[in-house]
This record gives C-alpha cells, structure tokens and sequence, in this order.
C-alpha cells in the first residue's frame, strides 16, 4: 500500500517538475539576458514577487494577488452555485414535460452558442459593471454543462428499473429520488465539474470587462500586462490555475462524500 501511494505521488510530481524544466530552458536557452524579463526564471518569480527582497517577507503584491483572488472565488463560487439551481431546476422540467422540453431547451442552446462577450455591453447596461453583472457572466458559462448532463442522466436510467417503479406504482417523487437522481449521479456531477472550470474562467473574464468594485485576479493581471510586471503577472495566473483545480477538487470531494455506496 506504502509503495502504491508513493508512486501515485511520484506520479503526480512529474508534470511539475517538466514544467520548471522547460520553463528553465526557455527562460536561460531562448531568451538572451535583455529579453529574460519577459519569462523570469522559476527562483527570480519567487524571490522578487512571491517575498520581499529587503525584508525577507511576504511581498505587498502577492498579498494583493491573494485578496483578487479570493474575490474572484466568491464570484465563482455564487455564480456556479445559481448556475446549479437553475440548471438542475430546467433539467427536472424538461426531463417531467416533453412540452418544456422542446421551449426550453433551445434556449439552453442558444446561451452555450453565443459568445458571452458579445453580451457583455448588454449585461453591463442592465446591471451596472459590479458584482452582479460577474456573477450573470459566469452563470452563463456554467449553465449549458449543468442542463445538458443532468439532462442526459436522467434521460438514460434504466428502462427495467422504470419498469419496476412502475410495477409498484411508485409516486414520482419516489421515482425521482430513489432511482432517477440516483442513476444520474454521475452525469450531474461530470456537468457540475465541468461547469465549476468554467465559473473560476467566467470570474476572472468578467473581472477584465466589469470595472465597479474591488478587483479581482482578472484587473490584476491585465495591469500587470500594461505595467509589463512579467513576475507579477506569473503569480497571479499561478493563483488563478490554483483556483480553478480547488473548484473542480471541490466538487470531486463533495461527489466522494454524497456517493451512497461509498464506505
């Protein structure tokens, strides 16, 4: 068991350490020593942005970039949980009606099709470029895998057992959630993981385009583009990778402990 969990460790330590190997050889092989602002080796990102050089502490930006980004998970965080409401809401709907099936469903289409910049202006006019207007953003980048997955996990259950429940002329509420939900499962969650990528990626876009209100990771690193803060920029976006793997983490520790058969 020792010699499994060490190498599945092991495992999972080899992608970062080709990434440092590569960003080395970029930074020191194809940069000259003028241009190597432009990719800041692994140990200069650390000493100049992560700490403060003249004191040895934690740097005044990486603070900055900590509190931006614990903004932009509380955007993420309200949008994904709205975005799962609504979309497991329509879902049911569409699953217990063919009727509402066949209104709602276009529309779910027609928000995974359009692009949600094209309805940025539009958003911001309606409801102000704060808080709100990110979260709409975000919820309608999540909302599509949301409707679409529960939307087909209840659609496949077993014919068989439908037929059981009906043998015993189970109550709807019965059928729904002693076998439907519970057959689902997996879809759902499979939608809701790929929707809370898309809350962390719907946060930090709507950040670049609504201005209103303290600024999350988005502001923070467009400035640090125009500033050319190449180490800043560097650890912010590292932040924000980081968010993003403790959303989708997030969701497979809350599918783990939700599992029925789990002991």
């Amino acid at each position: 068991m020792n010699s499994a969990a060490g190498s599945k460790w092991a495992g999972r330590l080899v992608a970062p350490a080709i990434g440092f190997v590569v960003w080395y050889a970029v930074s020191y092989g194809l940069l000259s020593e003028r241009r190597r602002f432009l990719l800041p080796p692994p140990h200069r990102v650390i000493a100049d942005s992560v700490f403060n050089p003249a004191t040895g502490t934690l740097g005044l930006n990486l603070q900055s970039i900590a509190i931006a980004t614990l903004r932009t998970g509380v955007v993420a965080l309200v949008g994904l949980t709205v975005a799962i409401t609504i979309g497991m809401s329509v879902a049911l709907a569409m699953h217990r009606s063919r009727l509402a099936e066949q209104v709602l469903y276009p529309y779910a289409v027609g928000i995974q099709v359009v692009p949600v910049l094209a309805l940025v202006p539009l958003i911001g006019l309606w409801f102000n470029f704060g808080f709100l207007s990110r979260v709409i953003a975000c919820v309608l980048i999540c909302l599509f895998p949301v409707i679409a997955n529960a939307h087909f996990g209840l659609r496949t259950v077993n014919q068989g057992h439908q037929e059981l429940f009906t043998l015993h002329r189970a109550t709807p509420s019965q059928r729904l959630f002693k076998l439907e939900l519970p057959a689902a499962r997996p879809a759902i969650f499979s939608g809701i993981r790929i929707a809370a990528g898309g809350a962390v990626i719907g946060a930090i876009v709507a950040d670049f385009f609504f201005r209103q209100g303290a600024p999350g990771i988005g502001r923070l690193m467009d400035r640090y583009s125009r500033d050319l803060q190449t180490k800043d920029l560097i650890v912010a976006v590292g932040f924000s990778v980081a968010l993003g793997l403790l959303f989708f983490a997030a969701v497979g520790l809350v599918e783990r402990l939700t599992d029925p058969h789990r002991r």
